[in-house]
């Protein structure tokens, strides 16, 4: 689990500034100047959550708000670590706290968001029980995302692991049982959405389904994820019991916020505490 981070960072790349103030990070003591923020996400569906969800939110408090978008997964912690921004929405507890240890930050999850969940699309089956015997699918090929898309078909009866394999980094080696005798064809998380087309299946994480247009609707079947796969809004430590961080939470817990993601992110896996 210690490569994790990298590893993740690396497939999302071919697959958040203000000062230091007390509290919030922004530049200025006053408490006008602790109202100015930045929030960091990568760009597409987190982007759009932090516009349409918790930005109009803190706006309410009295906040004025930009957004700093990011292309990669790595910049928007190193730029939450460095103060240039005051919190970031776009990775998932595993990342964070793996990234977090192998670059020396402290860096805290406030609250967990609804989250894209990976899914298994075809243009070839209709439904799981059509499957043929044979069938390719593309998963990703970095251990995590991959072992994602494996805990999903055993879930779904296709194969079975191995009892001893770790979970979080299961291949397609520790598969025991494969029902329809898939053959998997790792490759690069970015590029799943592509092999839609190219494979009989292929099991595509959220957030790249998104940025290629497609429907989660559409998917044969989507992850029923572990809140440690859902993303969070993140801050450093030190802010972590801040002014900010108490709101920030305050908005994502709101009524208008759900109402927000059940409008606009159908689709979305909600976490355990908005079932509650």
């Amino acid at each position: 689990m210690k490569k994790f981070g990298l590893i993740v960072a690396a497939s999302a790349l071919a697959l958040a500034a203000c000062g230091g103030g007390e509290e919030s990070g922004s530049s200025g003591s006053s408490e006008e100047a602790s109202k100015d923020i930045k929030l960091g996400a990568t760009a597409g569906p987190y982007s759009d959550m932090l516009n349409q969800a918790i930005v109009p939110g803190l706006e309410e408090k009295g906040y004025t708000v930009e957004i700093v978008e990011f292309s990669d997964y790595i910049q928007p912690n190193v730029a939450l670590d460095g103060g240039d921004i005051d919190a970031n929405l776009f990775q998932h507890t595993i990342y964070l706290e793996n990234f977090e240890q192998e670059q020396g930050m402290d860096l805290s999850a406030l609250t967990t968001v609804p989250t894209a969940p990976m899914g298994i699309y075809s243009n070839q089956f209709d439904s799981l029980e059509a499957i043929e015997d044979g069938a390719t699918i593309a998963i990703p090929n970095d251990p995590v995302n991959g072992a994602r898309a494996l805990l999903m078909l055993e879930a779904e009866g296709l194969v079975e692991l191995d009892p001893e394999a770790d979970v979080l980094q299961a291949s397609e080696r520790d598969v025991v049982t494969n029902t329809k005798n898939l053959v998997f064809q790792p490759i690069e998380a970015g590029q799943l959405p592509r092999a839609v087309d190219g494979s009989d299946l292929a099991a595509v994480p959220g957030n790249f389904a998104l940025a290629a247009e497609m429907n989660l609707l559409d998917a044969l079947v989507l992850e029923n994820m572990p809140d440690e796969y859902r993303n969070v809004v993140a801050v450093t430590a030190e802010n972590e019991d801040s002014e900010l961080a108490a709101d920030l939470v305050e908005v994502v817990e709101s009524e208008e916020f759900e109402a927000v993601i059940d409008a606009e992110f159908e689709g979305f896996g909600k976490p355990e505490w908005m079932a509650e």
